[in-house]
């Protein structure tokens, strides 16, 4: 009987400074996705926490170091907390399209907003439109961009204010970067708003999770994904339910 697909091949980047701890070199295992079979690839090594960035699945593989924890919200059994059920209802106006990956003008203005207040001097902060292109367009998997705009407004489509590079996987939905406005005071809180509307996608489509990517415990930027509980940590024994976490200062919210 012929697998599915080939055992893929895997490679290691050189060390580089880590973008979430002071002081600290990460590296990173990755492989390349292509073919027929891109999906099924995506979904096995996103089971064991990889992620995907363009035609590219990787993880870390940091020499003395595993800070960097796959997280993912346990989508039906997920019930939002006061906090978050008042942002349901501030931004409940917004209009969402599932469009197709392709990249726009409009989305790339958004991003340069969102980097610029967000993450200056950033591994991103030199990206140009074409790289934005390749971001959104160069999926061998089955994704979209999810757009969250103002109310239409005489016929025309409001002004985008968030947007999501989303990954369909078998077992739930993958979000592979999000961005949105910054410099709004009436739409503060999208960034958690983006999440909890993946969380109701992923259950109206029967998915049972929704993979935020990494968590690093002590990292201000990475709070955020410890507010989406039930949560499921991937660890030398599999996915288990992420514990209590000593609150920490977030300089950067959602």
């Amino acid at each position: 009987m012929t697998a599915p697909f080939r055992f893929p091949r895997f490679f290691v980047t050189a060390p580089s400074p880590c973008p979430y701890l002071p002081g600290r070199q990460e590296r990173k295992v990755f492989t390349e996705l292509n073919g027929p079979n891109a999906d099924e690839l995506n979904d096995a090594l996103g089971r064991i926490g990889f992620r995907r960035s363009q035609s590219v699945a990787y993880r870390p593989s940091c020499v003395g170091c595993s800070a960097c924890i796959s997280v993912r919200v346990v989508a039906g059994a997920f019930a939002p907390n006061a906090t978050q059920r008042k942002l349901l209802r501030r931004h409940g106006d917004l209009e969402i399209r599932t469009c197709k990956p392709w990249a726009t003008d409009e989305q790339f203005r958004l991003l340069r907003r969102y980097l610029t207040a967000r993450h200056p001097g950033g591994g991103m902060s030199a990206m140009d439109e074409s790289d934005f292109a390749d971001m959104v367009e160069h999926s061998p998997v089955t994704s979209w961009i999810v757009e969250y705009r103002e109310p239409t407004l005489d016929g025309r489509p409001g002004k985008l204010v968030a947007a999501c590079i989303t990954d369909e996987q078998a077992d739930g939905l993958s979000m592979v970067y999000s961005f949105f406005e910054t410099e709004d005071d009436s739409r503060q809180g999208l960034g958690t708003f983006v999440v909890l509307d993946h969380i109701r996608r992923a259950r109206a489509a029967g998915l049972p999770h929704v993979y935020l990517g990494y968590w690093v415990k002590g990292s201000p930027r990475m709070a955020y994904k410890t507010r989406f509980r039930p949560m499921e940590a991937l660890g030398p024994a599999g996915w288990a339910v992420l514990g209590d976490v000593p609150p920490i200062d977030a300089t950067v919210a959602a």
